[in-house]
């Protein structure tokens, strides 16, 4: 009996082994989406054309971007026949014959497209503008549409497996430059100024686009490239269509895009972005963080990335710097130096052990515009769970990221990233001013408070960060910005 009960001992003392190695793996986790044979071998082509050309404009994003005229194999063959010198280039003329020969210009693969939505000066354009000099200077801005819209090229949904740009169902806008694709949250600001202009239907378009990524990868993407499948960005398309909504009241769009809303909810709140954490009067709130499933250098950056990584020594190390720096480029603040632990050390990013404001306040607005796309849709059931959950997360952001000396919603560090439960400690909040310390102010159950708002707004203007320019994203230069 005595064994019996000892052999029982063993087994409840391995059962429990196993249940804490499952919830710590659950809370450390290491996600990763996997790669594609084309983009393992663009990368390669971008180290080789950095030998080859290197130079001080050189920009591996550019390689990444070109459609291959031929399959990936028979490339893959001409690639390796290449000559090679003693370092490993290939002689220039070559290489450059060989890029000719085999591929097509980078962003070849969107064609322009003329907006049909688009006139010259809109009826009940900025109304209230009167000024002579700063209406046209508008309608400048205004008339950058037709320079920025394209739609797919036929050539990408034929042959895929050519393209790292992804096909997209409708018409899209660029941001422009070296940006030759859909960015996520960049199409908030994109929307904002096409409703302006009154080109409600390119509007409409975005929001397809980025609900088809939905659809096929359950979140959506950074950008509409095969290497941004391992990352989303601020989660801003809830308020693209409350936007679109509020501008036009096409209820049949609200409907369309109310189940990818959810899905993307879900993407948000999987283990790999959710935290729980324990205040300091014992309560207990949920709240999220970027976390990429990457631990590879980023395909449109692999030359930089790899540099930088070079000051680790062990894979782990590295692997884990990787991720900290595709989930700063999550967060759409690549490379602040609110991510860093030893400011301005490009090397300590952590982005991974925060739990930032901004995101938080944008889950806060997707969770208020899910109640309310659900409540005119006559999904009562829905919209009275989204209003708990919203009430829920002001509580948590109250409790969390509130500091009542600074008047301003601070940014938690976690001391692990491997616990069940995090304890809430005063000295964890970053005490470094941020423009994302005040988005909170944004969200009604916030900017609803008038006291709060005077005293926020006063803090704004004392913080340093309002310019001549605009807003300054932080205080701190790192040595990052473009």
């Amino acid at each position: 009996m005595a064994e019996y009960a000892q052999n029982y001992k063993v087994l409840i003392l391995t059962w429990l082994s196993l249940t804490l190695v499952t919830v710590t793996a659950s809370h450390c986790v290491m996600a990763v989406t996997p790669s594609t044979p084309l983009l393992s071998f663009l990368e390669r082509l971008q180290e080789t054309a950095f030998e080859t050309f290197a130079h001080s404009n050189f920009d591996p994003k550019t390689y990444v971007d070109m459609p291959l005229k031929s399959a990936l194999t028979v490339t893959e063959d001409a690639f390796q026949k290449l000559p090679r010198n003693a370092n490993g280039s290939v002689p220039v003329e070559d290489l450059k014959r060989f890029i000719e020969a085999y591929f097509e210009g980078a962003g070849d693969d969107l064609v322009y497209r003329d907006p049909q939505d688009f006139v010259p000066e809109p009826e009940g354009f900025l109304p209230k503008v009167n000024q002579p000099q700063v209406r046209a200077w508008a309608l400048q801005v205004h008339s950058l549409w037709k320079n920025l819209s394209r739609k797919i090229s036929g050539a990408v949904k034929a042959q895929p497996d050519l393209h790292t740009l992804l096909p997209l169902p409708g018409s899209v806008v660029i941001p422009g430059s070296r940006f030759r694709e859909v960015y996520y949250w960049d199409s908030y600001w994109v929307i904002r100024g096409l409703l302006a202009s009154k080109m409600h239907d390119t509007a409409k378009a975005i929001v397809t686009n980025l609900i088809s990524l939905i659809d096929k990868y359950g979140f959506v993407l950074n950008g509409a490239r095969a290497y941004y499948t391992n990352r989303s960005q601020p989660p801003l398309l809830s308020a693209m269509i409350y936007e679109i909504y509020n501008s036009t009241g096409d209820l049949e769009l609200v409907k369309r895009s109310l189940p990818a809303l959810l899905k993307e909810y879900e993407f948000w709140n999987s283990d790999i972005h959710k935290l729980t954490i324990l205040d300091a009067q014992g309560c207990t709130h949920t709240l999220n963080r970027y976390y990429a499933k990457w631990d590879k250098p980023r395909p449109e950056s692999s030359i930089m990335d790899k540099a930088s990584a070079s000051n680790f020594s062990s894979v782990s190390e590295k692997q884990q710097f990787y991720r900290e720096l595709a989930s700063a480029a999550e967060s759409g603040w690549d490379f602040s130096t609110r991510w860093m632990r030893n400011p301005p050390n490009f090397t300590t990013l952590a982005t991974t052990s925060v739990i930032p404001v901004d995101l938080n306040a944008f889950l806060l607005g997707m969770e208020l515009n899910i109640a309310l796309f659900a409540k005119v849709t006559g999904d009562n059931s829905t919209a009275e769970r989204f209003l708990e959950n919203s009430d829920l997360r002001k509580k948590a952001m109250d409790s969390i990221f509130w500091n009542a000396n600074k008047k301003q919603w601070l940014d938690y560090w976690l001391s692990s990233t491997c616990e069940e439960v995090h304890v809430w400690k005063n000295e964890h909040q970053n005490q470094n001013v941020f423009a994302s310390n005040f988005v909170p102010l944004w969200m009604k159950p916030f900017y609803s408070d008038t006291s709060l708002v005077s005293s926020v707004v006063e803090s704004l203007k004392t913080s340093g960060l309002l310019r001549d320019a605009g807003v300054a994203t932080s205080l701190t230069d790192s040595g990052q910005q473009w």
